[in-house]
């Protein structure tokens, strides 16, 4: 099955000269959503992880499912303020400005084997700023996984593990 046909472009989304990748249409169809997951958690299952870290927020809708089909936990990373109870964030560049990134303090125990997933590589800042965070908690980060990656902004690049990527756009 070619995943690509399950996923829809909007042009000009969220602003003009965006072309955006909608996974909704993708996980609304039942087969097209089995082999996704099916095909993520072979790519994944190698790299022994204890937990999934998904990254905010479509991250959530491919790390959580990924986590039950390999049997581990599931964590998240949020933006900040979002997380209740006592949280340690990373503050990260952007193109233009800053964000934060923050996991609950004891959501990872030193030494797990944490997989980051988000439903799509860009420019690999965000992923980045997940593995950091993680290895600040004690996490040993094997790899990263997405269902989308944007090859020709090079996010890959920017990571420092293995990236397992489902569909790629080259342009």
């Amino acid at each position: 099955m070619d995943l690509k046909d399950h996923i829809r472009g909007i042009p000009d989304f969220p602003k003009p000269g965006i072309l955006f990748y909608d996974i909704s249409t993708l996980l609304r169809h039942e087969d097209a959503w089995q082999v996704a997951m099916g095909r993520m958690a072979k790519a994944v299952r190698v790299f022994q992880p204890d937990l999934i870290a998904g990254v905010e927020s479509r991250g959530f809708l491919i790390a959580a499912p990924l986590a039950l089909k390999l049997g581990c936990g599931f964590i998240m990373l949020r933006k900040r303020g979002k997380l209740p109870g006592p949280v340690i964030g990373l503050d990260y560049a952007l193109e233009y400005g800053t964000d934060r990134i923050e996991v609950q303090a004891d959501a990872v125990i030193p030494g797990q084997r944490v997989v980051v997933v988000d439903d799509l590589l860009a420019t690999g800042g965000t992923m980045a700023a997940g593995i950091e965070l993680l290895r600040k908690v004690g996490a040993e980060v094997p790899a990263a996984a997405t269902l989308i990656e944007l090859t020709f902004l090079n996010g890959r690049k920017r990571l420092d593990v293995p990236v397992n990527t489902l569909v790629s756009y080259d342009s």
